[in-house]
């Protein structure tokens, strides 16, 4: 079989190669053809019916040839034939992702962007497809953005989130109260300054995007701090190229160790995308273990991850105000770093709610609504 032509369709001992209009010669193996034939898809949910794992053996195509602008298949040892469009072939000819519509450019911003940060309305997303994208468009290109009008309530909180995704716990459960409490388990439950810090990385993988509904704010002092840790890593990668490699390449130990819970996990301090871009942060001053990392790596390890932590404070980067009663801020986790200037506990009421979704719940959102067009 091997070199036979077929309709123009070479076949080969593995696979096949064809010519493809306006693409050029292109080779498929025959696995993947005869696992992606349009047929092993159920109509309805689009979930894959056929298995592959019931060949033993690489599948033979007894015929293959173009027809009508689709390449056919007649499978040898099997009574099935496939037909595969030709510019569905052309999509995955050279091995390229498939085109992801949530897959937006990020803009990285700095201190300034304050008055720069998108404000949606919170009863306007409720009623509005074209308000809900650009909040969307928000977190996924600058990932932040302020939610204005909020009920003073704990389900204006829940409707919001649940705008974006479902409800994810983490080890403070479903929802957070942050405001002053007796015996506090975390340095945010104090009215002390809370460090810059990307939350609860002790979790194997954190939650992606946080929601803080202002409730009160009355108090002295507390300001807000936020940064774009995209922005910091982007100017350490220009700046010092090994300290920025060791960032992105070494995990380092997080915990929370408290009220029956020992929670731990790895991180690398700046994660990357598949392409090689900064996609966000992982910092957190007060859940970092004990570094269990060779002493020698130790040395130049260090001085990197004091770097950043420094450029992390640098004026050009931290946003400062204050939440007001009736906003909600919401930011990527994973990539917005945050934290609270002290305030005076005994000055008034600062009382903010929280809870989190996921990130990749806001991605399939936006994937659906776009391609549904339901955002217009």
């Amino acid at each position: 079989m091997d070199g036979a032509q077929i309709d123009a369709v070479v076949l080969e001992d593995n696979g096949l190669t064809m010519t493809l209009p306006g693409t050029g010669p292109a080779y498929f193996n025959a696995w993947w053809l005869r696992d992606n034939c349009p047929t092993s898809f159920d109509p309805e949910t689009r979930e894959r019916s056929f298995d592959v794992f019931h060949h033993a053996e690489t599948p033979r195509p007894a015929e293959a040839r173009v027809d009508d602008g689709a390449l056919v298949i007649r499978w040898a040892g099997e009574d099935h034939v496939s037909r595969y469009p030709l510019d569905m072939l052309a999509s995955y000819a050279i091995g390229a992702r498939r085109p992801d519509p949530a897959d937006l450019p990020r803009r990285p911003w700095f201190a300034d962007h304050y008055p720069n940060v998108t404000r949606v309305s919170h009863p306007v997303l409720l009623e509005d497809a074209a308000e809900r994208r650009r909040w969307m468009e928000a977190l996924l290109v600058e990932g932040i953005a302020i939610v204005t009008d909020m009920p003073d309530t704990d389900e204006g909180l829940t409707r919001t989130a649940g705008l974006l995704g479902t409800i994810r716990p983490s080890f403070f459960g479903a929802y957070f109260d942050v405001r002053t409490h007796i015996r506090p388990t975390n340095l945010a439950y104090t009215s002390k300054a809370l460090e810059l810090h990307t939350d609860v990385p002790a979790e194997e993988l954190a939650p992606g995007i946080q929601y803080l509904h202002c409730r009160r704010n009355s108090v002295e002092g507390g300001r807000n701090l936020f940064l774009d840790g995209t922005a910091v890593a982007n100017d350490l990668r220009a700046a010092d190229p090994e300290a920025f490699r060791l960032l992105s390449e070494t995990e380092v130990p997080f915990y929370k160790e408290h009220d029956g819970i020992d929670m731990r996990a790895r991180q690398r301090v700046i994660e990357l995308d598949h392409k090689g871009e900064v996609a966000g942060v992982t910092i957190s001053q007060h859940m970092a273990d004990i570094f269990d990392l060779p002493q020698r790596l130790l040395d130049s390890y260090y001085p990197a991850f004091v770097k950043f932590g420094r450029m992390l404070q640098d004026e050009e980067y931290v946003m400062r105000f204050t939440l007001a009663a009736g906003e909600c801020i919401s930011f990527d986790n994973h990539r917005v770093v945050h934290g609270r200037a002290a305030y005076s506990a005994t000055s008034g009421e600062r009382y903010l709610r929280g809870t989190y979704t996921d990130r990749g719940e806001l991605r399939g959102l936006y994937r659906a609504l776009v391609s549904e067009g339901r955002f217009t």
